[in-house]
């Protein structure tokens, strides 16, 4: 029997278009897959490298699970240096360049078993796996289903060995759930020289026999706002403690969806290693005739006559029993239920969302930070502008995409945090960088004046993206290295005469400006009004950096005169930097522009 859990978030690895068609096959296996090939020559793929060896390395160092169509000799020397402990390292597999067979080589029980078995089955090879345990017996005991915990991992590989000589091993299932270990003849009835105990029971970590942990027992929690993560741990500890429960057989902390924000019940969660599940008072009202007590004040500020046990119940499901009953601190509740059989977190009421915007820079993959990337790859719904979205390309092919046009931002935030609130991982994109006339400041002012019940409950992060004037620094060479300052030449959102006595002041000051949206159809002459402005206090040789395009197919750049501006073609793809007085143009091919901060000038300091 397959026990292994398919690994998420795969990164395939290629050596040359070659391989090309393999690995479009083997992503299609892999939902959510990742897919890396070589900068030269290029090809479609999602990520490109200059060195396969150092790719290799830090995808394995960040833990990521790896696929490489390649020799294993490439793969093994690659992450050799950082073998360490087998217990932590993510899966690698080497698949054969024709398909003909996969090869786990590292992490064969923390998903690469399952992997090779995957791709050899999808590809019509072979997989080569080589661990005893799932060769003899399809389970590895060191290596349980999702939401065990193995108490003893040390005693683990004893166990197996006993079991592989032939040895009685007893097998003593205390809680339910442990039909993966009962295949074929591996355990004897009744008394054995060694035993495997399933239980939720605290066993001390030195016992002889090897103890694993099912995920049956659901800890209900309830709360008055703002009760300390330490008062709810303390309480939740010792309500276990006292019925000699394990806190590894916590499969969820659970609670009434009111308490969704409540941090301390998060931070329990945290703590414990598992997720943490809603449920609606509708459901927990329906558990009524279960508790062992109706609490009248809980009913006035819920809907429901428990939180803490109904919330235990509603995840134990119809077969499960209050192993705990409410106990209470001075600001929290909690109770323990016990499931027949191991649950599945993710199928328990309903997650806390979160939303996390996003900057994706200009376009060119290259420079979307790491944080960004992970942050897209980590959500289930990717929420933008429809060109932003299609720029991301295959990176964002497994998500559920909900686009917008021009002109809807409002709308378009408003779904992101309608989704989050859901309870899904919810990632909002924003070209260049979201805090720099990107959407971040329409969240949090969505979120401060038209807030809904559930909007104040999603944590909201913002990943930082390069905004179009540092691109723009870069081509032109280094225009911002002295103050500067950015301004928007739109004004659908802030009246001209405004934005005319910004443009008024920066030129007066001698800012190096980047000027955003300088042109639309509906605004043909801003960009002239504004270069009128700047040519009252600078001369007309004063240079300016065109930029349009910035990375993204059809880029163009070039450096001319401020007395050329007036009449230069641009549009909202473009962004312009105007130099101060003490802007220079360095010749050369590209010719680059800079402003000094006065190194050379004591006087200038």
């Amino acid at each position: 029997m397959e026990t292994d859990c398919l690994p998420e978030g795969v990164q395939i690895l290629l050596l040359s278009r070659r391989a090309m068609a393999l690995a479009q096959k083997v992503k299609a296996l892999l939902p959510g897959a990742t897919m890396h090939g070589p900068k030269s020559p290029p090809g479609a793929f999602d990520q490109s490298y200059d060195h396969a060896a150092e790719r290799i390395a830090s995808l394995f160092a960040a833990g990521k699970p790896i696929v490489g169509l390649c020799a294993s000799g490439i793969l093994i020397r690659a992450v050799a240096p950082l073998l360490a402990d087998k217990r932590a390292e993510p899966p690698v597999v080497a698949v054969a360049e024709d398909g003909s067979v996969a090869v786990p080589l590292v992490g064969g029980h923390r998903g690469a078993n399952a992997l090779a078995r995957r791709i050899a089955a999808g590809l019509g090879g072979a997989a080569a796996v080589t661990t005893a345990g799932d060769l003899q017996f399809g389970f590895a005991l060191d290596e349980p289903p999702p939401g065990w915990r193995v108490l003893n991992r040390e005693r683990a590989k004893e166990i197996a060995s006993a079991l592989l000589d032939g040895e009685k091993v007893a097998l003593v299932e205390e809680a339910g759930g442990a039909d993966w270990l009962k295949g074929g003849a591996a355990f004897c009835a009744g008394k054995g020289k060694e035993q495997v105990i399933v239980t939720d029971r605290a066993i001390d970590a030195h016992s002889r026999a090897l103890v694993l942990h099912p995920p049956v027992l659901a800890l209900g929690i309830g709360c008055e706002k703002g009760a300390a993560a330490e008062e709810i741990w303390a309480l939740a500890e010792s309500a276990l403690a006292e019925k000699g429960l394990s806190p590894a057989s916590v499969a969820a902390v659970v609670s009434i969806e009111g308490k969704l924000g409540e941090e301390g019940i998060h931070a329990l969660a945290e703590r414990l290693g598992v997720p943490a599940r809603f449920f609606p008072a509708s459901r927990l009202l329906a558990e009524t005739e279960r508790l062992s007590e109706r609490s009248p004040a809980a009913f006035a500020a819920t809907g429901c006559w428990g939180v803490a046990e109904g919330a235990a119940l509603a995840a134990a499901g119809e077969g499960g029993v209050l192993v705990v009953a409410k106990r209470k601190s001075r600001h929290a509740t909690c109770a323990v239920a016990r499931a027949p059989a191991p649950l599945e977190a993710s199928t328990l009421g309903r997650a806390r969302g979160s939303l996390t915007i996003v900057g994706i820079g200009p376009g060119d993959p290259l420079w979307c930070s790491p944080e960004a990337n992970n942050a897209l790859e980590g959500a289930s719904d990717i929420v933008g502008y429809g060109l932003y979205l299609d720029l991301l390309g295959p990176a964002i092919a497994a998500k559920r995409r909900h686009e917008s046009a021009m002109g809807e931002e409002e709308e378009r935030v408003s779904k992101a945090l309608e989704l989050a609130a859901e309870g899904r991982s919810v990632a909002l994109v924003s070209s260049g960088d979201p805090g720099i006339y990107g959407l971040a400041s329409l969240v949090f002012e969505l979120l401060d004046r038209a807030p809904k019940p559930l909007w104040g409950k999603i944590p909201v992060a913002v990943c930082p993206g390069i905004s179009a004037f540092q691109a723009a620094s870069a081509r032109a060479g280094a225009p911002f290295g002295h103050d500067f300052c950015v301004i928007s030449l739109s004004d659908l959102l802030t009246p001209w005469e405004e934005i005319a006595r910004r443009l008024e002041a920066a030129a007066a000051a001698d800012f190096v400006v980047a000027l955003y949206n300088p042109r639309s159809q509906k605004r043909p002459n801003r960009l002239a009004e504004a270069a009128r402005i700047f040519l009252r206090h600078r001369g007309e040789a004063t240079p300016v950096f065109f930029a349009r395009n910035l990375g993204r197919e059809g880029e163009s750049c070039r450096i001319l005169d401020l007395g050329e501006l007036p009449f230069l073609e641009a549009d909202m793809l473009s962004l312009i930097v105007l130099g101060s007085s003490r802007t220079r143009v360095l010749a050369g091919d590209p010719p680059r522009l800079y402003t000094p901060r006065g190194y050379f000038d004591p006087k200038a300091r």
